[in-house]
């Protein structure tokens, strides 16, 4: 599936219902179903800055495609990386860096943050961009 298509099944499963406390729960469901991240990661050098939870983001590219791996402290902030990683995840680093990530205002996630928590999904963002940048450069 392409970024785009991955985008529009969250969004659909997220226009199931307008209640703010069903797409937590939704959130949370999707959070939960996340891969496990390998504890030895969970170090500093895996930890994105500027996120009020804590939240681990492990890259792992092949040559061709970055693959992710993370976990947070928090059980909102684990759905919402998990929602990056389901969209971002095994793209390579152009398709990472050109990706429009319309889904986050489409399903209302931006509007139903907190202001910390918006802080850190930009700051969970620009991470997995930054990684994919420094792939490509390498790579070129």
């Amino acid at each position: 599936m392409t970024i785009n298509e991955v985008q529009d099944n969250i969004i659909s499963d997220f226009s199931i219902s307008d209640d703010w406390m069903d797409k937590y729960d939704l959130l949370i469901d999707i959070g939960k179903n996340l891969p496990a991240i390998d504890p030895r990661f969970k170090t500093n050098d895996y930890l994105i800055e500027g996120c009020q939870s804590k939240v681990w983001l492990r890259p792992d590219y092949d040559g061709q495609k970055i693959s992710f791996t993370a976990d947070s402290d928090a059980i909102i902030t684990r759905g919402i990386v998990a929602l990056l990683i389901k969209v971002l995840s095994d793209r390579t680093p152009d398709e990472i860096i050109g990706a429009e990530l319309y889904f986050i205002d489409r399903i209302g996630l931006r509007q139903n943050l907190s202001p910390t928590r918006s802080n850190g999904l930009l700051a969970m963002i620009r991470q997995i961009k930054l990684y994919a940048m420094a792939y490509r450069a390498r790579k070129n």
